[in-house]
């Protein structure tokens, strides 16, 4: 293998959670579906994820979205995201970040007005709403995955705080929900800190008591994630607004107030009988950044209430780069990306 190699990068944020969009220099990777090429990686080629995400080339707060040619002719390409935890199967900002891409790569060309086109995730087909104006892409709308309540208002145990109270959503990922007002939070930038530290004592707490299982999925590992609410604010008829505050990884709370953590309150607000179908949430980060989540639908599935809904969010295209890679670094593992990199580099 040569010494050095070449990735080739666009770098994105939406809420200010950074998307980083691999476009280039990576082998076409064996698997079916966008699902399977998803473990293929997890399962044999996890260097780049974390070279990616990992000194000197990144940070454990970003995120990495990987596009690869979409196995169903109707999606204009595929992606499979990559964060510090792992291989999620869907998040929301890291569509928007991937969609915005899309169009500013030419990968699908940009259309005054709204456009709309299918992406191809490892959850399966995503439909993708972007609205251009003067050739900026302003706002992209992407489905949620369904999203329903598992558990309401359980208690835990928790070393250090007590007893606390949870919800259980999943939307994508299993979430805690937890009313940051009951643990004196205000869910401002001063308290990041506190928030991640409290966030990982909760969920390793709820991890340690008990499992959670899909109604479809099955098994999909122990509940890694938490959102911590704000008081809900009614801005207008059907429109609503919420602090928000999603932990992903110990020290890690997005900048971003999260697509699915978003989805989790929407389904939670459902089970509450708070909003009916069209009603909105506009959920905001200790950044002050925000996503819309839309409430479009309900279905029964066994004992589960499961909602449609969609993100509305921004992505803003921050540097478009090609990385050097090279394998004399001694803080770089070429043996791990061996499966990937594309062959004119061997």
């Amino acid at each position: 293998m040569k010494p050095e190699l070449t990735l080739h990068l666009m770098d994105t944020h939406a809420g200010g959670d950074v998307s980083r969009i691999v476009t280039g220099g990576i082998d076409r990777l064996p698997g079916a579906t966008v699902r399977a090429q998803m473990e293929y990686l997890r399962d044999n080629a996890d260097g780049l994820r974390r070279l990616l995400l990992e000194e000197p080339y990144g940070i454990p707060e970003m995120s990495v979205d990987l596009l690869v040619p979409a196995t169903d002719a109707r999606a204009a390409a595929g992606y499979i995201i990559m964060e510090v935890m792992g291989y999620p199967i869907y998040s929301g900002s890291n569509t928007i970040c991937t969609a915005t891409a899309v169009l500013e790569a030419g990968i699908v060309p940009k259309q005054e007005g709204r456009q709309c086109f299918l992406l191809e995730s490892p959850a399966g087909l995503v439909q993708i709403e972007a609205t251009v104006h003067e050739g900026v892409v302003e706002a992209i709308t992407c489905e949620g995955l369904p999203s329903y309540i598992h558990s309401y208002q359980a208690t835990i145990d928790v070393p250090g705080l007590g007893r606390v109270t949870y919800s259980v959503a999943y939307s994508g990922g299993f979430y805690a929900l937890v009313d940051a007002a009951s643990l004196g939070f205000d869910l401002t930038l001063d308290e990041e800190r506190t928030l991640a530290t409290t966030a990982h004592a909760i969920v390793e707490a709820i991890q340690a008591e008990r499992g959670f299982s899909h109604y479809t999925l099955g098994d999909v590992g122990p509940l890694p994630f938490l959102h911590f609410m704000g008081p809900l604010e009614l801005v207008a008829d059907g429109y609503y607004r919420s602090r928000s505050a999603t932990y992903v990884h110990p020290g890690v709370i997005c900048r971003s107030t999260t697509g699915t953590g978003t989805s989790a309150r929407l389904a939670l607000m459902h089970h509450e009988g708070r909003i009916k179908p069209g009603d909105k949430l506009e959920t905001v980060s200790l950044r002050e950044t925000g996503f819309i989540g839309q409430f479009t639908s309900v279905e029964r599935k066994g004992e589960y209430q499961v909602i449609g809904n969609n993100i509305t969010g921004r992505g803003y295209v921050i540097a478009r780069s090609d990385i050097v890679v090279n394998c004399d670094d001694p803080l770089v593992d070429c043996g791990a990306l061996h499966h990937l990199l594309s062959s004119r580099h061997r």
